[in-house]
């Protein structure tokens, strides 16, 4: 990102294309006036382009954002100095902030994953236990009654 008077002097570039744009649009949709009778070409009903004028505004606007977010005269470095000491202590207690959140989130994660893992062992402790109810259901069925289909080959 850039700093601020980088940005302020793209948005006054960008403002003086966006002006010789409108000169070029009045020049070719415009008619031509004297200036003695500039009066009555004022007066008459020409087509605008209130896209080319709402363009201009709000660069102009961003332009008085911009300077208006420009350190005053009055900052001294010592303000200066002050007020990046305050946002380091703000930096450091969000980070502390963050540092908590994390380990948080990581014991909350280990809590998860046992319980996943005990609801896995529980499964398989189930389906062994399904197994073996029916492997013992075939062994004690009656063989006789299986009777074999002979296959053709």
């Amino acid at each position: 990102m850039a700093d601020r008077l980088t940005q302020l002097q793209d948005a006054v570039n960008s403002l003086a294309d966006q002006f010789c744009n409108a000169i070029g649009v009045l020049q070719q949709c415009g008619p031509p006036a004297s200036f003695s009778n500039i009066q009555t070409a004022i007066n008459k009903d020409q087509p605008a382009n209130p896209t080319e004028a709402a363009l201009i505004a709000r660069t102009a606007k961003d332009i008085d954002v911009l300077i208006d977010s420009l350190p005053s005269e009055e900052s001294t470095a010592a303000l200066q100095a002050a007020s990046l000491y305050k946002l380091e202590e703000e930096n450091h207690e969000a980070a502390t902030c963050l540092e908590d959140v994390v380990y948080r989130g990581d014991m909350l994660l280990e809590k998860i994953q046992s319980a996943l893992a005990d609801i896995a062992q529980s499964q398989l402790k189930t389906r062994s236990v399904e197994f073996s109810v029916t492997q013992a259901e075939v062994q004690c069925c009656d063989h006789d009654s299986l009777q074999l289909q002979p296959s053709f080959r």
